[in-house]
């Protein structure tokens, strides 16, 4: 066992909420990422190891799904490109966020701070065109915002990103009237869910 004793007593924590060890394998690949900050060959060894599957079956699993990710920087930029946001301009902030980032699509900044991808229906189709910042949610995103954005995160660095601030900052129209603030934000290219130590503080 390589994580440290708090690292390690989450995950079993983790694994007690089900009634079977190897059924809290995607949460603990979140884990994994968290740790490593990526995930890597010894966090699905981990992950393995903890739930009595093999190696190669957690890896099946985490090769299966695209928010598992091997190659990735400080903060994935995710932008909708799905019908709704497509006809509302999607392709336009994704060119947007590319040439200001200088990054393409599926790939890292050579500074390794942000991740770009192009992503399927995440669910705001009501405030196309829609984009997430390690799965924190802006509705309404222009192509001007969204490279707003992206030089914020390759400049900035924040060490969390909070889904209400960057509504504020970066977004435009929303689906739905916001609801209570949410204090909490995510720390890293993974969804922040308190359970899994991968939820940063008030903004």
């Amino acid at each position: 066992m390589t994580w440290p004793d708090t690292t390690l007593a989450r995950a079993r924590d983790i694994i007690a909420r089900y009634p079977e060890p190897r059924s809290a394998v995607m949460p603990l690949l979140y884990v994994a990422m968290r740790h490593d900050g990526r995930l890597t060959d010894e966090g699905m060894r981990q992950v393995a190891a903890l739930t009595g599957m093999t190696a190669v079956q957690v890896e099946s699993v985490a090769s299966f799904y695209s928010m598992y990710k091997r190659h990735v920087g400080s903060h994935v930029v995710s932008v909708c490109t799905s019908i709704s946001c497509h006809l509302l301009g999607g392709r336009d902030v994704l060119a947007a966020v590319s040439d200001a980032t200088g990054v393409p699509a599926g790939e890292t900044s050579a500074d390794g701070s942000v991740t770009i991808e192009s992503v399927e229906c995440i669910g705001a189709c009501g405030g196309a065109p829609a984009v997430q910042v390690d799965y924190e949610l802006i509705e309404g995103v222009t192509p001007d915002k969204g490279a707003e954005l992206c030089r914020w995160l390759m400049t900035a660095h924040p060490e969390v990103v909070h889904g209400d601030d960057l509504q504020t900052r970066f977004g435009g129209r929303r689906s739905f009237p916001a609801g209570p603030p949410d204090p909490v934000g995510a720390m890293g290219p993974y969804p922040a869910f308190g359970p899994l130590g991968t939820t940063g503080g008030e903004a």
